[in-house]
């Protein structure tokens, strides 16, 4: 078995590319288990920021088995996208072995994110392993995988002051609002969407003292999330951006729209993706939303333009409320800024929205420009923990094949425990005496103190000696994978098909 991490992410992607390559892609680790046989198990990764699959490959020690996982792969995910597979492939970063625990536990942790020490993609890598879970997709090892990033986070969290002071996309998305907003007690917010992230996001209002908030969605369940939160629920979006002075939008449903029509269209892989909505649905990652939040009724409902894939807020729909505002405002007052911060991978609102006068735009790629770097003695202290829980993973993982041979050894020793009591028992005999049960019993428990006092030294060389067989065994492994990689890259992508289960 080899672990190996397909990723691609904002360090080497634009956010445009990135969003293209994620589109559609929901169902890709549960439809590489399903299609490829030497994938065993698969998790995916979706964020604003990252799209990242995690698989488990049956390898040979030739390395074809991973080289044949990462090319199958990497043709769902240009069937789902739309992408050519070539731009799939060169898309991606791939690593095996210990790289990918210690990648995953970094991630985990919010070293690799866009704001670094954001905790919110601590849950969305536990909530990627619980979907994989629920799908049939996931293996034991990467239940090991993943269930050791979440404690390597959890421990981060505790021990360090990484992510101490709220880290987060939607909060420095706000900080740099400030700065043309009124004072938040008199800032008038809309806030589109009703996901997990739109609750975050209100929830981030709030703490700052921002109490002016009504909430928009196409989906219909606006009345329900502001009930619950005390807000105001809004059915007309072009009404209630005339006084506003910032939206927040995070609906994430340009995202599901494009999955549901990537999945509707062509078929194999294409097909797998229909109706699942877009990666990491329903959930934050990165301090990012995940797309698909709101029903398909969003995208309907929203649109001023009618195209299957526009933008749930755009230009002219904006320019109709600043025009209503301005009549309204008269001579009376200066017409007021407004900020808008679109948190959506795939965007909610157009671009040409920076265009409108008297409106200052942020979106994803526009925040990471933003992101402030953070202290490099707390980093440190957090690499250091995560280079230690990648060592106890190797460990841990590769302590299997230790452990037969400790337990070969157990039962050796228990074989010899037992020729010996009954060999003293039999002498006892011989000479005449009787040996009861409780006779018996004292006997074994000397003999058996012996025999195991004798046993440690003899199963601390076997643990070692198994570990060292098999680090080397699963580099040679993880080195063949490698070349066979390298070498289809320069080769092109006529790996062959994967044998479907």
């Amino acid at each position: 078995m080899v672990l190996l991490s397909m990723t691609a992410s904002h360090h080497e992607l634009d956010m445009s590319t990135l969003e293209l390559l994620s589109t559609g892609a929901a169902s890709v680790g549960r439809t590489a288990v399903e299609t490829c046989e030497a994938i065993t198990g698969a998790v995916v990764v979706a964020t604003c920021n990252r799209f990242e699959v995690y698989l488990d490959v049956d390898s040979p020690v030739d390395g074809r088995g991973v080289q044949h996982a990462s090319h199958e792969v990497a043709r769902l995910v240009a069937a789902a996208s739309g992408v050519a597979e070539d731009v799939a492939v060169g898309a991606f970063s791939t690593r095996t072995g210990p790289d990918v625990a210690a990648h995953l536990f970094e991630v985990a942790a919010g070293l690799d994110s866009m704001v670094v020490g954001e905790r919110e993609i601590a849950g969305q890598v536990k909530r990627a392993l619980e979907e994989a879970r629920e799908g049939g997709a996931t293996s034991s090892t990467l239940e090991l995988l993943f269930q050791t990033a979440s404690r390597t986070s959890k421990r981060i969290s505790n021990e360090t002051t990484l992510g101490g002071n709220g880290r987060s996309v939607v909060s420095l998305g706000l900080d740099l609002a400030s700065a043309e907003l009124p004072p938040w007690r008199q800032v008038r917010t809309v806030l589109i969407g009703t996901g997990s992230y739109a609750g975050a996001s209100l929830a981030a209002l709030r703490a700052r003292g921002c109490e002016d908030v009504r909430v928009y969605s196409g989906s219909g369940r606006a009345e329900q999330f502001a009930a619950d939160r005390g807000a105001v629920a809004v059915t007309d979006l072009v009404a209630a951006l005339e006084d506003a002075d910032l939206v927040v939008s995070c609906s994430g449903a340009r995202g599901r729209v494009a999955a549901d029509a990537g999945g509707a269209a062509g078929g194999g892989a294409g097909r797998a993706g229909a109706g699942a909505g877009a990666p990491g649905e329903g959930e934050l990652g990165d301090a990012g939303p995940a797309e698909g939040e709101e029903p398909s009724a969003e995208a309907d409902a929203v649109r001023a333009g009618g195209d299957a894939l526009g933008h749930v807020l755009d230009a002219a729909a904006l320019v109709r409320a600043r025009s209503r505002a301005a009549e309204a405002a008269g001579d009376e007052a200066p017409h007021r800024p407004m900020v808008v911060l679109d948190l959506a991978l795939h965007r909610d609102v157009d671009p040409r929205v920076a265009d409108v006068d008297g409106v200052l735009l942020y979106d994803l790629a526009s925040l990471k420009a933003h992101s402030p770097a953070l202290g490099s003695l707390v980093v440190g202290q957090a690499r250091r923990i995560v280079d230690r829980a990648t060592q106890d993973f190797e460990e841990t993982r590769l302590g299997r094949a230790a452990d037969t041979a400790v337990m070969e050894l157990l039962d050796d020793a228990d074989r010899r425990i037992a020729a010996e009591v009954a060999e003293r028992a039999a002498e006892r005999r011989a000479a005449g005496s009787e040996v009861d049960e409780a006779e018996t019993e004292a006997l074994t428990r000397s003999v058996r103190r012996r025999v195991h006092a004798d046993l440690h030294d003899a199963i601390v060389a076997a643990r070692s000696s198994a570990l060292a067989a098999a680090q080397a065994e699963a580099s040679a492994v993880v080195a063949d994978a490698e070349e066979a990689l390298r070498s289809a890259g320069t080769n092109g992508l006529d790996v062959g098909a994967c044998a479907g289960r």
